[in-house]
């Protein structure tokens, strides 16, 4: 019995509270109603004024209930107080239950046989009812139930009719049966109860988490935040003096050396082309990032740019004596074709920088209406764990120790970032130890297309007859960039500042301005050439250069409309980007210019 009417400990006997009080309302008006009928039809001389008294009791009773419940469900209900509030609820009801018992005292032996069967079907009706309504709180209903029946079967005792007597027994059965179920309907009602804490504390905790993993996605965005900003002042700091290195470098190639001086001439030369592919490497990278890579999409055979990437990377294979090779095809293609040839480039240095034996092949293969651009090598291979991550910025396979000549890790970022703009698919089939295979799903183009599409005419040195206005806030650039332009024949004005640059213009008005475009006082080489060119054209020629990689200095560059080239801008990518702006032709504007370089047949498979 002690287990049977055991409480609930804490919240859900709180709840239970709280549901058991809830109910005690909707009863109020049936209590009344029942009354005043069984006033109105039980009623005679004899037990009249008893009856109203006993109508009146109840009545006030199941008022003070409503009223008490209301005022305890205003307030909170603690743990410590829920107890003491069950015990309350017990007294109370037990009161309710003896007005309600005594209606057989008020009515039994003074009415009608069809007056005693109304009144038992009543107590009976009552003590169901309480049943579904006092069960959450299951010690209440059973202090209610036998408060009734006792106060009934007392009365029924007394009656000493045999009849009245197996009514009672048939009472006590009711209500046995009554408790059987309303303690199944505590057991539900704290099943639900429980229910619905631990969906709260699902909930909660789910907040938690999520609260967590809003605040790492924050610290990681946050990270790369931090990350994108150092990259981009770092590679900014880092592209001024090699930029104006490589300006030095092609001005003391044209002087007289001796042969050791053109040895060191040409070491330093390609230190100094090292360290502008790191760079360029950290640029692309920045542009994919940026969102500023806009596709031109256009129509061209593959051939072309396949001999131009071999004829570029073969003698990085050559040089580790493995075999490049690349098999001839006449299929023509829709997509950026300079962007196309950063991917592919992209793949090809990165298989011949994982493969020691065996050798790379570049093959394409139709399949339906797409061309699989495929770069094959007998590497490493890649683990199936690792396939996802080799497309995460700087990640390696077997560079624990960083070693530069094992690049950055941003080849297949910048590929895969690639090709997700151009809206191409790019997918890995590797198996460790055996080497791998990277596929790029190239469009094919609707109609046939010249020969030669991607071929550059290498252009013929010519000499510049132009003013020359150069703005730039770096000592070292200035006079790197004075130099060159003046053994290419050009007049050469230099300025650190806007208003030096519209002292000097006013003076000499120029014919082509090239400006850096960060400047002092967080000024800019736009800023610069909008200012010349109201004063003297818009018509003006004029390029920009920037070392700036931040997403939104590139955005920034790119919306005004300046050509814009890249620290460290080589003497050949310096000079093609003065031709295109004084003969007003159009500078590739997703990246640089592909090297005019002589087309040999290599190795074809």
């Amino acid at each position: 019995m002690t287990g049977f009417l055991r409480l609930a400990d804490g919240r859900t006997l709180v709840e239970q509270l709280r549901l058991q009080l809830g109910n005690i309302g909707s009863s109020v008006g049936p209590t009344i109603g029942v009354a005043l009928l069984l006033v109105w039809v039980l009623a005679n001389d004899t037990n009249a004024l008893a009856l109203r008294l006993w109508a009146g009791i109840v009545i006030l009773i199941k008022l003070y209930c409503a009223r008490d419940a209301r005022r305890t469900l205003a307030r909170e209900i603690s743990f410590e107080r829920a107890p003491r509030l069950v015990w309350r609820q017990m007294a109370l009801n037990g009161i309710d239950a003896a007005a309600w018992g005594a209606l057989a005292w008020v009515t039994l032996g003074s009415t009608s046989t069809a007056g005693s069967i109304l009144v038992i079907a009543v107590l009976a009706g009552v003590a169901g009812s309480s049943m579904s309504s006092l069960s959450p709180v299951l010690p209440v209903f059973v202090v209610f139930g036998t408060i009734e029946l006792a106060v009934l079967a007392a009365k029924l005792v007394l009656l000493g009719d045999p009849a009245f007597n197996a009514l009672g027994a048939a009472g006590v059965l009711y209500v046995a049966t009554l408790l059987g179920q309303a303690r199944n309907g505590a057991r539900a009602a704290r099943a639900a109860i429980d229910l619905r804490f631990e969906n709260l504390e699902l909930i909660e905790r789910l907040r938690i988490e999520t609260g967590h993993a809003q605040a790492a996605q924050l610290k990681a965005d946050e990270a790369n935040l931090a990350k994108s900003k150092f990259l981009a002042a770092a590679s900014h700091d880092l592209r001024q003096p090699i930029h104006a290195q490589g300006l030095f470098l092609e001005v003391l190639a044209r002087s007289k050396l001796s042969a050791a001086q053109y040895d060191a001439l040409a070491n330093a030369r390609a230190t100094w082309h090292a360290s502008a592919e790191m760079l360029d490497t950290l640029l692309d990278f920045s542009r994919i990032e940026a969102g500023v890579v806009e596709p031109q999409m256009q129509d061209f055979q593959l051939q072309p740019l396949l001999n131009r990437i071999e004829n570029e990377l073969a003698p990085q294979a050559d040089a580790k004596g493995i075999v490049y090779r690349s098999r001839e095809t006449h299929a023509a293609v829709r997509s950026d074709p300079a962007l196309v040839a950063l991917i592919l480039r992209n793949l090809v240095s990165n298989a011949i920088r994982y493969t020691d034996s065996g050798g790379v092949l570049v093959a394409c293969r139709a399949r339906r209406r797409e061309l699989l651009l495929e770069v094959w090598d007998t590497g490493i291979g890649i683990a199936p764990t690792q396939q996802g991550e080799i497309f995460r910025e700087f990640h390696q396979l077997g560079n624990a120790e960083r070693d530069r000549r094992k690049g950055l890790g941003l080849g297949l970022a910048i590929a895969q970032g690639l090709a997700r703009a151009l809206g191409h698919s790019l997918s890995l089939v590797s198996v460790p130890g055996r080497g791998s295979v990277f596929r790029l799903a190239l469009p094919m183009a609707q109609a046939g297309v010249a020969s030669g599409g991607l071929e550059a005419a290498a252009g013929h040195a010519r000499v510049f007859d132009v003013r020359v206005l150069v703005i730039d806030d770096d000592e070292a650039v200035r006079a790197g960039m004075k130099q060159l332009l003046t053994a290419w024949g050009c007049e050469c004005d230099v300025a650190d500042s806007i208003e030096d640059a519209q002292a000097l213009a006013r003076a000499h008005p120029p014919g082509l301005v090239i400006s850096d475009y960060r400047l002092r006082e967080l000024r800019t080489g736009a800023e610069a050439i909008a200012a010349l060119r109201a004063e003297f054209g818009e018509q003006l020629p004029a390029l920009l250069i920037t070392g700036d990689t931040a997403p939104q200095r590139l955005r920034e560059a790119r919306a005004s409309g300046v050509p814009l080239l890249h620290k460290p801008v080589s003497p050949n990518e310096l000079y093609r980007g003065l031709t295109c702006v004084l003969n007003d032709l159009e500078i590739d504007s997703a990246f640089a210019v592909l090297e005019a370089v002589p087309v040999q047949t290599r190795r074809r498979a």
